[in-house]
């Protein structure tokens, strides 16, 4: 009878680089455990994802993981504490912290892949290609959400099962409302909501869509196709509740809107198309310690081989790249491109301090419960979901994007607004990463979900795509995920659903950003 053979152990900890200050805790370690490795012992409790000091650092000295700052000694640490909130912190009362811009020193050449890969998408007649095949109903004002919800609400599959019965390449009819589009400034609110509306109005997910305003709001539809360059034909139609006669009639005429467009939208078939018409915008919410660590890297390798096959990624959440911004700038095509990042810093810093509140105001309540102490530490996790190519360009929120390869766009943090704002901007998928499990979908853009650790991913299989915490379990690596990661992206963007698109997430998730006074 021959013996077992036994896996090797694995370590207890994680350690990101050898000039680190800090190891990450795999799971929860107990005073007086010993780490072999960094020849350290555990003094009282470390919560999994959290960090374990491997050296003393004393008051006011810095703190590195990623062998960068993320924060500063708030007192003095002795090797084997926990280090969190409760010593250590970042701003004036904690230490300086410069960034090194060193703009374009890191930009090298893209390695394109010979052989580029395919997917099965939708061909447009003016040459776009789709991922879905939806019919859009957009409010241009709050004061048509409810028509708009109405009409959209008559072709639910899972209430009216004949109402499509006829058009099974129509993946469905979403309602798209907000709360805005009166009531507010005519400066820039405006104009980031009409590019906005706009960018969903012409998205290649759509095969038609509607537009319903009230009659009397700020936000006229007439100004919106005027600002948008957008006309009205077959696949794109618009109307006025005061102008049909109001709420039932709206209603009325939107359902037979819909039913005229339907035979058109559902004449497309999928092709082979080339893997470049992917544009991905790339989230993470509810992240942890585990999310720098596992899901952002491995995402980062799959936006690494997608730009390798011609495509684009757009990174986005300006205040969740606050402190790591230098890492971007780095790998700019040019000087002009890094400075139009570094203006953005400056917009959000200005942004903060006139409402009285400033950047380092994050991690969340969850994120710290997860092992995130500052927005640095935060923002060197959030960065790696960009991979490591080149960045090529930077886009103001909701703007087209129309570069090729990596890109970033300005947006908030907030998930639901800065998916937005890139779906605006062209993505037709988004992949978003989590920690704490966060609850989101997107409409007309698929969404898949990576859990950063395995915790997560026993507890919420039903929402989550790809585990990634087998990374930190030492069961896979970086580049095996991010292949799976990235296979995924094409069988999902050939058809394939999604889970969030299986429970129905995508329209409440439509969150243009306000960034006008509310008048």
């Amino acid at each position: 009878m021959s013996a077992a053979i036994s896996e090797p152990a694995v370590s207890p900890v994680l350690r990101l680089h050898r000039n680190d200050d800090v190891v990450i805790a795999r799971r929860q370690l107990v005073s007086g455990s010993r780490i072999a490795e960094e020849n350290v012992a555990v003094s009282g409790l470390v919560p999994p994802g959290h960090k374990l000091a491997v050296r003393a650092v004393r008051k006011g000295d810095p703190v590195r993981r990623y062998n960068q700052i993320i924060g500063f000694a708030s007192r003095d640490i002795k090797a084997g504490e926990h280090v969190h909130l409760h010593n250590m912190g970042i701003g004036a009362e904690h230490g300086a912290f410069a960034r090194d811009y060193a703009f374009c020193a890191d930009v090298k050449p893209t390695a394109y892949v010979p052989a580029p890969r395919t997917f099965r998408g939708i061909v447009r007649d003016d040459g776009r290609v789709a991922t879905r095949n939806y019919i859009g109903i957009l409010s241009s004002v709050n004061c048509s959400a409810t028509v708009v919800r109405a009409i959209a609400d008559q072709f639910r599959r899972d209430v009216f099962p004949q109402a499509l019965a006829d058009f099974r390449s129509v993946d469905g009819v979403v309602a798209l409302t907000h709360g805005t589009g009166c009531g507010m400034d005519m400066g820039d609110a405006m104009t980031v909501l009409r590019r906005t509306l706009g960018g969903y109005a012409r998205h290649a997910n759509f095969g038609a869509v509607l537009v319903i305003g009230l009659g009397c709001e700020a936000n006229q539809i007439t100004a919106l196709l005027g600002a948008e360059s957008l006309n009205e034909g077959d696949r794109l139609r618009t109307y006025n509740m005061q102008d049909v006669g109001g709420t039932a009639k709206a209603i009325a005429r939107g359902v037979a809107l819909v039913r005229e467009m339907l035979p058109a939208v559902n004449r497309v078939t999928r092709s082979e198309v080339p893997a470049s018409h992917l544009m991905l915008g790339l989230q993470c919410g509810g992240s942890d310690g585990y999310s720098g660590i596992t899901a952002n890297p491995a995402l980062g390798d799959a936006v690494d081989r997608l730009v390798a096959q011609g495509g684009t990624a757009i990174l986005s959440e300006t205040p969740e790249i606050y402190g790591a911004e230098h890492l971007l700038t780095r790998r700019a095509v040019s000087r002009e491109v890094g400075e139009k990042l570094v203006a953005r810093i400056k917009w959000w810093e200005d942004y903060t301090a006139r409402n009285r509140g400033e950047m380092n105001n994050n991690p969340s309540p969850g994120n710290k419960a997860g092992g995130l102490t500052t927005i640095l530490e935060k923002s060197l996790g959030a960065v790696a979901k960009g991979g490591t190519t080149n960045l090529v360009d930077v886009y103001e929120y909701a703007q087209p994007v129309t570069s090729k390869g990596f890109v970033f766009m300005d947006t908030p943090g907030y998930d639901p607004v800065s998916a937005t704002g890139q779906v605006a901007g062209g993505a037709n998928m988004i992949v978003f990463t989590t920690g704490r499990g966060s609850a989101y979908g997107c409409a007309p853009s698929p969404s898949l979900k990576l859990s950063t650790n395995s915790e997560l991913w026993q507890r919420q299989e039903e929402d989550i795509d790809i585990n990634c915490g087998e990374i930190a379990d030492g069961r896979a690596t970086i580049e095996t995920v991010g292949e799976r990661i990235f296979e995924m992206i094409l069988a999902t963007a050939s058809g394939q659903k999604s889970k969030s698109e299986s429970f129905g997430y995508g329209q409440q998730e439509f969150v243009p950003w306000q960034v006008g006074a509310v008048m």
